[in-house]
This record gives structure tokens, C-alpha cells and sequence, in this order.
């Protein structure tokens, strides 16, 4: 049966009326039961992410002293409240449970608001941005225990598209990565940070040193 205009216009708005209905749903749906680490800060992006069923950590020491002793890789995600790929990659992964089974056996995962540590924010975007050649949020990075970066990105997509691997892929090979060529990604780690180091031509002489350590360049916890 053929349509009138005036049909195709009424179901238009009735399509647009169903999203709308079944948006309004899943926005009345009460969070899940699980409760993480984030569920303590105060900042609004964490604690949008408070249910999710991944372990998060805050960015601190607490976080650090727990990959140090597991000897496990960090994932550091970096956003914002109001970056809208940063919702759509928490709802497609960090929601997902078996997405957070991996997270959790195999990472520390570290969740940064950028408005609340832009210092933390901008030194994990110079890596990112100088090994990838671009840059945004979210901002996906994995760290060795002492903080210095091996693998970096922006938003991942649950399945393989457009070139992109899909998350839960990436976070395997990391993981397997990290186990069968432990020495060498913490060298690996070691040289970029040197190189970023050095790149930085403004960076005064006495900078340039405190630096060769590259935990005593990171902001304070």
C-alpha cells in the first residue's frame, strides 16, 4: 500500500515519538546494583561511571601501590561529563560485563576527569598525540606500574569497524603482550618517555632533569 504524504509524515513523527518513549525508558532505569571505588569522589563524570561493573580506581596512589604489587599494566581513561563519545564508549564497554571481566582480571583501571586534572590530562594527551597523530577524548591509555605509557588512543569500538579493532580485542593483546614481553614494554615505555622528554625544546635544563624520572613530572596525587 502506498503512503500518503501526510502518512509518511505521521509515521515520521510517530517513529520519532517511539525513540523518544524508549530513550525516556532506559534513562528511568535505576542503576545497577554494583557499586565501584568512583562512587566516593565528587566529581560528576566519575561518578557516572560508579555502576559500572568495572573495578575503577581514581586517579592516586592507591591505584599505583596495587599495579605495583600485582606487577599489572594500568588502563587510564581519561573525559569529561560532556563528551558525548565518552558516554557512548562507557554504555558500549565499560557497562558490558564480560568487557569489565577482562578489565579487571587483567588491568588497574584508572578513570581521570580532564576538568577536575587537566595536569594529569595533558600529559597522557602529548603521548597519545605525538605516537598516533591525533588526539581526544575519551582518551585511552595503558601505563606501565610506574606510570610511564606503552599504548595509547581515544574512543574504541565494542566490534571491529572502520579499521578500528574492537575494544575487548585490544585489551587481550595488550594483556597477552604484556605477559609474554614484560622487559621489553617497560624499556619500550622507558625510551618513549625519554623522547617525549626531550622533544619538549622549552623545557629548561633543570627540568629536563628532574624529568629522567618520569613519576616526579606527573602532578601530585
Amino acid at each position: 500500500m502506498l503512503l500518503t504524504s501526510n502518512s509518511r509524515i505521521g509515521l515520521f513523527f510517530f517513529c520519532e515519538l517511539l525513540f523518544a518513549s524508549s530513550v525516556l525508558v532506559v534513562a528511568e532505569q535505576k542503576p545497577s546494583d554494583h557499586v565501584n571505588r568512583l562512587a566516593q569522589e565528587k566529581s560528576p563524570y566519575l561518578l557516572q561511571h560508579a555502576h559500572n561493573p568495572v573495578d575503577w580506581y581514581p586517579w592516586g596512589e592507591a591505584a599505583f601501590a596495587t599495579a605495583r604489587r600485582e606487577n599489572k599494566p594500568i588502563f587510564l581513561s581519561v573525559g569529561y561529563s560532556t563528551c558525548h563519545w565518552c558516554h557512548v564508549m562507557a554504555h558500549e564497554s565499560f557497562e558490558n560485563k564480560d568487557v569489565a571481566a577482562v578489565m579487571n582480571r587483567e588491568f588497574v583501571n584508572i578513570k581521570v576527569d580532564r576538568e577536575e586534572r587537566p595536569d594529569v590530562d595533558r600529559v597522557y594527551m602529548t603521548f597519545v598525540q605525538a605516537t598516533t597523530g591525533g588526539g581526544g577524548w575519551p582518551m585511552s591509555v595503558w601505563l606501565t606500574p610506574d606510570l610511564k605509557p606503552f599504548v595509547g588512543g581515544t574512543y574504541f569500538p565494542p566490534e571491529e569497524r572502520f579499521g578500528q579493532p574492537a575494544f575487548k580485542s585490544v585489551l587481550e593483546r595488550i594483556a597477552a603482550a604484556w605477559k609474554e614481553n614484560h622487559d621489553k614494554i617497560v624499556e619500550q615505555g622507558g625510551k618513549i618517555v625519554e623522547a617525549l622528554r626531550e622533544s619538549q625544546s622549552a623545557t629548561t635544563a633543570e627540568e629536563k632533569d628532574r624529568c629522567s624520572d618520569f613519576r616526579r613530572c606527573l602532578p601530585a596525587t
